[in-house]
């Protein structure tokens, strides 16, 4: 297999991909260590903010690296024949108070349509669920072609 060709993706190719899928992984840090989540997001591509309903066991490592306020860089791939893309979002997570709720967020949380609660094995009183935006500092996409006709 040979690489063919690597391109950065434009603002609106990136955008489709992102608008496409609806899960990603998430990655934290707390101090040098680092922690990766599969997570499901609503993405608003006018924009360009993630949406995500994150949900956590009191004991969880989620719930301690999500207490940091950390930067968190969310990852979203795919791959279709030979072709390979990629868009990485880099930024703050922000925390949505109840209180803050507004239209806009109830429509790009709908748009989250993981985690299914019932997929826990403990009561909804014993999660945390909390929602969150992501209004990244940077966002960007590749797309990779691979030939794989060199090595046939």
């Amino acid at each position: 297999m040979v690489l063919d060709q690597q391109t950065k993706m434009s603002e609106s190719e990136t955008d489709a991909l992102l608008s496409a899928h609806e899960t990603a992984v998430l990655s934290l840090a707390d101090d040098d260590t680092p922690y990766a989540i599969p997570i499901s997001y609503g993405y608003d591509a006018t924009n360009r903010r993630f949406y995500m309903r994150l949900v956590s066991t009191p004991e969880s490592e989620k719930r301690r690296f999500l207490s940091s306020a950390p930067m968190v860089r969310l990852v979203v791939h795919d791959q279709e024949d030979t072709v390979y893309r990629s868009a990485v979002a880099v930024g703050t997570l922000h925390e949505i108070s109840p209180d803050e709720v507004t239209v806009e967020h109830i429509v790009q949380y709908g748009n989250a349509k993981r985690p299914l609660f019932e997929i826990w094995g403990q009561a909804k009183d014993n999660l945390d669920i909390k929602l969150y935006e992501l209004d990244p500092d940077d966002i960007g996409g590749r797309r990779v072609e691979i030939d794989q006709t060199a090595n046939a």
